[in-house]
């Protein structure tokens, strides 16, 4: 597995991270299950995994995918974990909350959940819309020079929102939505890459539901047939190679899945194939 720098963090992660989302929501996998798939992830290389205290069912079930997490990788010190803080789950809704209070209230269950006395990267998750922008980002600067957070993120980010938290405290990461067939966050990488901030693609697989169709696309099941690959390994390939600043986060809830999506480090794609995938709508 190839690696890439994770910002200005000065740390190096393989540059296939693991989305953990899917072994805590609705449909999730039996915990010993969810281990395996974990345990796969880290043989096949991968030393990057995102989560966040709202994958889980509901209220009551929050931390979840951090605590399934904090177990399978108990004495792993060779390993970043990513968390994330800023949304809830009343119900199982997913509603934004991003009162400087509720994300202190994250951030210290965050802790808990994962085992640890401070937390190297914790990423805002979506802007609130009846919070300002500042305010959370404010809050989160604050919880750093307390010492519970290390680097800061965002995720779900316009440009604007980008330069508007760059004045309040350094970031790291911007976590935002792109794959082959979504790259409305385009604007938001570049300017990543201009500032050596990690984008953290996540649905690169174009979502849960959608993964296992990429192959029903003619360009991408002609690539990978061309190299004996699947075609969920080009479009991953497609990513890594569209910027160095790229850490792909694709989830998994089976093995199977997770060691597939760490095979694209090895996969090059030619000048012609990159054109052929950029051109798709």
């Amino acid at each position: 597995m190839n690696h890439r720098n994770l910002g200005s963090t000065g740390i190096s992660v393989s540059e296939m991270g693991m989305g953990c989302m899917p072994l805590s929501i609705t449909g999730r996998p039996s915990e010993e299950q969810a281990m395996a798939t974990i345990h796969a992830a880290l043989d096949a290389g991968i030393t990057f995994f995102d989560t966040a205290d709202c994958y889980c069912l509901d209220t009551a079930d929050m931390g979840h995918n951090e605590r399934i997490l904090a177990k399978a990788l108990r004495g792993n010190a060779s390993v970043v974990v990513a968390t994330k803080g800023g949304l809830i789950r009343p119900e199982g809704r997913w509603e934004a909350d991003g009162r400087p209070e509720r994300l202190r209230e994250a951030c210290e269950a965050s802790l808990l959940a994962l085992e640890q006395d401070h937390i190297f990267l914790y990423q805002f998750h979506r802007p609130d819309p009846l919070v300002p922008f500042a305010d959370s980002i404010q809050a989160l600067a604050d919880l750093q020079k307390e010492g519970k957070i290390v680097h800061i993120g965002l995720s779900n980010v316009t440009v604007a929102e980008l330069e508007e938290a760059l004045a309040i405290v350094p970031i790291v990461s911007v976590q935002n939505r792109l794959n082959v067939f979504d790259r409305s966050s385009l604007d938001v990488l570049k300017r990543s890459e201009e500032l050596g901030i990690s984008f953290l693609p996540y649905s690169p697989l174009n979502g849960m539901s959608q993964a296992g169709k990429i192959g029903e696309h003619d360009v991408l099941s002609g690539i990978a047939d061309e190299h004996g690959v699947t075609p969920q390994q080009v479009a991953l390939a497609w990513l890594l190679q569209l910027s160095p600043v790229i850490i792909p986060i694709p989830g998994a809830s089976r093995s199977e899945s997770i060691i597939n999506s760490a095979g694209a480090s090895d996969l090059t794609l030619s000048t012609i194939e990159l054109e052929q995938l950029n051109v798709i709508s």
